[in-house]
């Protein structure tokens, strides 16, 4: 299973792989577009601080349903994120479910990994299990 970070792929476990020229190594299309349009233009300006995701990993399947549903996130929107998983993981939760305005993340808080994303039309009827906490960004 891979997940993303803000400097290119890493394999759960692996060695990064970065992106060259703005593309993603072995994909190709929409799909390195979309990857792409959520990870910064500048990854070392959100690295640092208290209110930065520095260290925030998107698995294969959350990025896949960001993808299928259209969602992406705004370094501000990043930023909000990182802010809501620092509280969560101040109280000592596990795992997590975000909401913001428009979408929710289940975010595992021990290996900091967006494990899905969900957005405000499948929010309804959703039941939301194995989680400890869930903080409004």
């Amino acid at each position: 299973m891979k997940s993303v970070n803000f400097n290119g792929i890493r394999p759960i476990g692996g060695e990064l792989i970065r992106p060259q020229n703005g593309s993603i190594p072995g994909e190709a299309g929409e799909f390195s577009r979309t990857l792409n349009s959520i990870l910064p233009s500048k990854p070392d300006a959100i690295k640092g601080g208290a209110q930065s995701p520095a260290g925030l990993k998107f698995s294969n399947h959350a990025v896949d349903r960001m993808r299928s549903r259209g969602i992406r996130f705004s370094p501000d929107d990043l930023a909000r994120i990182g802010q809501a998983v620092a509280k969560a993981d101040a109280k000592g939760a596990k795992d997590c479910l975000l909401l913001g305005d428009q979408s929710a993340l289940i975010v595992s808080l021990k290996d900091k990994t967006v494990v899905t994303v969900m957005d405000k039309t499948a929010l309804k009827e959703n039941v939301f299990t194995n989680i400890d906490a869930a903080v409004f960004y």
